[in-house]
């Protein structure tokens, strides 16, 4: 199903960049300085402040919410200056607070729009299983069946061997079988620490070397990452998986089914999207903010979904 509002024809993208932006520059500042908590707080300050300058009227539908008892940029929080078109909005002020923490590579800033009740909200439901790539496979992907049938299908649509396929996959002890399985395939696999949405957006860009991510990660990176699939062409499938019995019992209840295959347009029921994301430290898809003497230079990847339109913006902040 496709939801569709009439959205503005210019570029509202182009508006949130400056969002993404902002936080980065922000959380730049602790990069390395071992204090995850400290960068967020300054990644969603920056965020809060910069978002409602652009022309919408937002509601936050994935955002740092009820998990992190964040005190702002919460799910269900009105943002914007109210001028502009009824949208669905996404954040993660930082996808990767750890590796921003520790100085590792991989951490971005990102923000999605879609009109108003497309975005998928999955309450109570905080981890998914998922596998994600770009459009050269999207269509033979299959979530239910083996790892090792999707690499090969995967290679196959890519012409190449499956040796020459790179998984991507949170560096986590649940993953241990999914690990064996890849390996007895004779996939390649990239560990990563943290920051899933990056990776999966790897997915779907040529040159990054990472052909399919998979795994058990965040809910809401899932929604997030539908966003930009839906944008770059690229596909995700995601199941819900509760990690522990009470989590179980919240998912139950908010009457999710935890045996239904969730799809990118199930994630996000309109191409009619915006995505933006600015990377905070170096990675495949972005580099990290540079600090100079007159100020910062950041580097995004700015997308909007009607026209498959990919922007790669560079910007100087000039500091006084």
């Amino acid at each position: 199903m496709s939801v569709e509002i009439n959205f503005p024809d210019r570029n509202l993208a182009l508006e949130l960049v400056r969002v993404t932006e902002t936080a980065a520059v922000a959380a730049s500042a602790w990069v390395g300085r071992g204090d995850k908590e400290a960068a967020d707080d300054a990644a969603v300050k920056a965020m809060r402040k910069m978002i409602n300058t652009v022309d919408m009227s937002g509601v936050i539908v994935i955002g740092e919410g009820e998990k992190d008892k964040a005190p702002m940029l919460h799910n269900g929080e009105e943002v914007g200056n109210g001028n502009g078109p009824a949208c669905d909005v996404a954040v993660d002020p930082i996808d990767g607070t750890t590796l921003t923490s520790n100085g590792l590579n991989g951490a971005v800033s990102v923000i999605a729009l879609a009109p108003r009740e497309s975005m998928l909200n999955l309450k109570g439901a905080y981890y998914m299983n998922k596998i994600v790539t770009g459009p050269e496979a999207a269509s033979v992907i299959d979530i239910s069946v083996p790892a090792g049938e999707n690499v090969r299908r995967v290679a196959k649509a890519k012409g190449l061997d499956v040796s020459e396929i790179t998984v991507v996959v949170l560096d986590r002890p649940r993953h241990d079988e999914l690990l064996k399985e890849l390996r007895k395939a004779g996939a390649r696999i990239r560990l990563i620490r943290d920051g899933d949405v990056a990776a999966a957006i790897e997915t779907a860009r040529a040159g990054t070397g990472i052909d399919i991510l998979m795994g058990i990660g965040g809910t809401p990176e899932g929604v997030v990452t539908a966003a930009a699939m839906r944008a770059l062409g690229g596909v995700i499938q995601g199941q819900l998986m509760p990690q522990n019995e009470k989590e179980r019992a919240a998912v139950k209840e908010a009457g999710h089914d935890l045996s239904k295959i969730y799809l990118t347009n199930d994630l996000v029921a309109s191409d009619d999207v915006f995505f933006s994301a600015t990377g905070i430290t170096d990675g495949e898809l972005l580099r990290g903010v540079r600090h100079t003497a007159f100020g910062a230079i950041s580097h995004s990847l700015v997308v909007r979904g009607r026209s498959k339109t990919v922007r790669i913006i560079e910007t100087e902040h000039r500091f006084s």
